[in-house]
């Protein structure tokens, strides 16, 4: 791929790479392919001792149904040290996350590390997020235009929702390093996935070592639904699902 032009809005050196690591498509399909399936993940991820797991309580879906997965593209914020009404005076703006969505490929999934009580992403950057072909967004910290995103059809999973700008309250300070999200240490290229249950971190080392067992664990699962279904009792129904 040819190299990309930035944006210039955070300073190069503050981008640790300009590419994620990208996993097999057919990793992406095969976690795609288990629909909303983050306990099942969680299981799996307990059972194999990864720690990586936050739950829809915390990270609030904006749209109800959706479920994403892909590589993490991630991005760190912090507070600004200017009084946020002199940095507005000043039209002093730190927010970088538009270069994070000038790097990002088809189905990466922008994880932010951001600052509480004030928004992190906003109706304009998700737009640009699904013109890029982003599977959709995680914010640890605030977001706003809720409406706008969900117009576009761009999911995000967010600690908090504020109509307050991060323009002049936020700098960016790195792109694609490694970040916190709700006491989750989140590398670039990890695989995030996201559904209304909640939000799961794999780690890109063990991502298909997870995958292999979920695939079976819900194979399990279905078939202990059909036999429900069918109306097995209760006492000759399967427990290793």
């Amino acid at each position: 791929m040819a190299e990309r032009k930035l944006t210039g809005k955070i300073a190069p050196e503050r981008i640790l790479m300009t590419a994620l690591p990208r996993p097999d498509p057919d990793l992406i399909a095969g976690f795609l392919s288990l629909g909303d399936a983050s306990g099942i993940l969680s299981d799996i991820m307990d059972e194999l001792g990864i720690t990586g797991v936050l739950p829809a309580s915390w990270f609030r879906p904006t749209m109800a149904g959706a479920c994403i997965v892909g590589p993490a593209l991630t991005v760190r914020n912090i507070a600004l040290r200017e009084h946020p009404y002199e940095a507005a005076r000043a039209k002093v703006n730190g927010m970088a996350e538009f270069e994070a969505h000038n790097l990002a490929e088809s189905g990466d999934v922008i994880v932010i590390d951001g600052v509480a009580g004030v928004s992190n992403m906003g109706g304009i950057s998700a737009q640009t997020g699904k013109r890029q072909g982003e599977a959709g967004a995680i914010v640890s910290g605030g977001i706003r235009d809720v409406p706008h995103s969900r117009n576009v059809g761009y999911p995000v999973w967010a600690t908090e929702v504020t109509p307050m700008t991060g323009k002049w309250r936020i700098e960016t300070v790195e792109i694609n390093g490694d970040v916190n999200i709700g006491g989750v240490r989140v590398s670039p290229g990890d695989i995030a996935f996201a559904d209304d249950t909640g939000v799961c971190f794999i780690p890109r080392a063990r991502a298909r070592e997870v995958l292999e067992l979920a695939l079976k664990k819900a194979a399990a699962e279905e078939r202990k639904c059909r036999l429900i279904d069918e109306g097995l009792p209760v006492a000759d129904l399967p427990t290793n699902a």
